[in-house]
Order: C-alpha cells, then structure tokens, then sequence
C-alpha cells in the first residue's frame, strides 16, 4: 500500500476504535463537588455494569496551596463491594496545589440498584487569613453524594426460561485422531504455555491462605499469653517483649513488613510508607509499640490500668485487620511469582 492509499484508508479503519474509546468514555458516571479551596471529582465507569463487571471508582481531589488534605481511609463507606484492587497517589502541581487520587476497583456481590456511599474527604486551610477549621472542630469536611447505579443481571428480564430435553447420543467418533506423537507435542506446549499463569494463581493463593492464617496463628498465640495471668513486676518484660513479638510477627505474616529484625523507629518509617494500613492502624501501632519500648529498654513499670490498654490495642488492631483486603499485596506476590517462573 503506497503512502497515500494508507493516509485515506487509516483513518477509516482506526474510526470504529476511536468511536468505541469514546462510548466507554461517556458511559461512566461523573460529578464535581466543591467548598471552598477543595474540588472533588468522583468519577465511575461502567455507568451502566452487568453483574460480573469490575467497576473503577476515582475519586481525584485539588487542594489550593497552603490546604491540608486528609483523604478517606482505605474501604471506608465501601464494605458492601469488594475491593479488588486500590491504587492512591498525591502530587504538587507547577502552581502549588495538592492533587490527590484514589482509584479503586470494585466488584458488585450482587445485581440489581447499587449505590456509592458519600465520600468524605477533611480539609486545614492554612492560608493566611483564613480559619484552619470550623470552630470546635478538627477539619472541614466535603461530603460526595451518593452514587446509585443498576448493575444487570446476565440472562436477560425477558429471557425464555424453557427447558429441552437432553440431545440423544452422538454415536461413535468418525475418523482417526492422528499420530500420537502430535498430541503428545500439543500436550507439551500446551502446558507450556498455561504453566507461568497457574504458578502465578498458585502464588496468590498461598499469600492469601498465609494472610487468612496469619490472624489465627497471633491470636492462638495473644490467647495463650493471657491465659498465663496479668504479669507482676519481676515479669514484666518478658511479658511486654512476647505481645511486641506476637503484634510484630502477625505484621510481617498479614502485610509483608519486616518488622521481626527492625527497630523501632526503623519499622515506623517503613509502616508510614506502606499503603496497606490506614492512618488510624499506624497511630495504634505507634503508640503501642512505643509503651513496649519504654518498659523494655527504659525500666518502665506500667499499672494494671496501662498493661490492660495495650493488651485491648493488640486486640484491636488484629480484629479490625483480620478481614482487610490487600489486592495490592496480592498482586505483588503474583508477580513475584510470574518473575520466579
């Protein structure tokens, strides 16, 4: 095909992707919220879905500069889908303002009318001037609205529900199969080829089972610590160095973290960049570790009041993680199992 039979004849044949680009582009749900120097833009698609679809929720927000931002916390208001995947981000623009994302992947449980709760994204104005926060309150607050969507069964309302009978029997195969040497070469690359994604699904399900064991491993082992009796003085540290290690170790088992080998310090760096655990999880662990540290290395000797608060925030930091999705860590391990294949 010469230069100008393909400058006539390309873009005939690249307008029905192009139209189809721009169906799926008009075919998600959008709105724009503002206050003030914040702008939300939530945006869903497909707008229209069929049970089985993975829906994409972006929430993209814009700050002006000297404005704190405080995004929802992973899940939050989303429990009824789940989550298969999350991605967050944040950025300066060239003109100093915040632009923060998160993208999540969702998938509807169930046909029929659904709906995207309100969003609540926090806000300081530290603008000279300005109040950082409305009085008696930490933050000022932008609320989504609801998002309401029907997700389509896949057999259609008017679909015939008419059942026929069994075909008779086909009778006996007609014809050679060939050679077995073929099928035997067609057995191999076939396995070939299917082999690099059961390693990966294999992977996956091994970290998701060692995630779902995880939590039943720490509290077995939180249990059998209690079932000894609160500690007296002299008992003390051994007592505060095994809760540390059963809290540490279900991190390591549940997120991924190396928090066994590292100190302290070293381990609150690494937890403040993961984005696994919320904000409110990380300041539990903060705290709790931070009590640990003091009665093991600075002679503290806690009352019975203090050791029952750590105690209560082990445990609640195992109950309110146990049943935490990480499509991200999921698919970390799937990867590395594609790179070991």
């Amino acid at each position: 095909m010469t230069r100008r039979a393909a400058a006539i004849f390309l873009p005939v044949l690249l307008l029905p992707a192009m139209m189809a680009v721009a169906q799926d582009e008009s075919a998600a749900l959008e709105r724009i919220f503002e206050r003030g120097p914040v702008r939300a833009t939530i945006r869903l698609s497909p707008e229209a879905p069929v049970i089985g679809d993975v829906l994409t929720l972006d929430l993209a927000v814009e700050a002006e500069p000297s404005v704190e931002l405080l995004m929802p916390e992973f899940g939050e208001a989303l429990g009824r889908f789940e989550i298969v995947d999350f991605a967050p981000s944040e950025r300066v623009d060239d003109q100093g303002r915040t632009v923060a994302r998160q993208t999540y992947r969702l998938q509807p449980a169930r046909s029929g009318p659904q709906s995207i709760p309100p969003l609540r994204i926090e806000f300081v104005d530290r603008r000279p001037g300005r109040d950082p926060a409305p009085e008696g309150e930490d933050a000022y607050e932008l609320l989504t609205e609801r998002l309401r969507l029907e997700v389509a069964p896949i057999l259609a309302a008017d679909a015939p529900l008419e059942l026929r009978p069994a075909h008779g029997d086909l009778g006996p195969r007609r014809g050679p199969l060939g050679p077995l040497w073929v099928w035997a070469l067609a057995s191999i690359v076939l396995a070939a080829v299917v082999a690099p994604f059961a390693w990966r699904a294999f992977a996956a399900a091994r970290a998701r089972q060692r995630q779902r064991s995880a939590y039943e491993i720490a509290r077995q082992a939180l249990d059998g610590l209690l079932a000894e009796g609160r500690p007296d003085a002299s008992g003390m540290d051994a007592f505060y160095v095994s809760l540390s290690l059963i809290v540490r170790s279900y991190l390591e088992d549940r997120f991924g973290l190396r928090s066994p080998e590292l100190t302290t310090p070293e381990f609150l760096a690494e937890m403040g960049r993961s984005p696994d655990l919320a904000r409110s999880h990380q300041q539990l662990l903060r705290d709790f570790l931070t009590q640990a540290d003091l009665v093991k290395f600075a002679g503290l000797r806690p009352d019975p009041g203090d050791v029952d608060e750590s105690i209560a925030a082990a445990e609640r930091f195992l109950e309110e993680t146990r049943d935490q999705i990480l499509g991200s860590r999921l698919g970390a391990t799937a990867r590395a199992g594609e790179g070991v294949a």
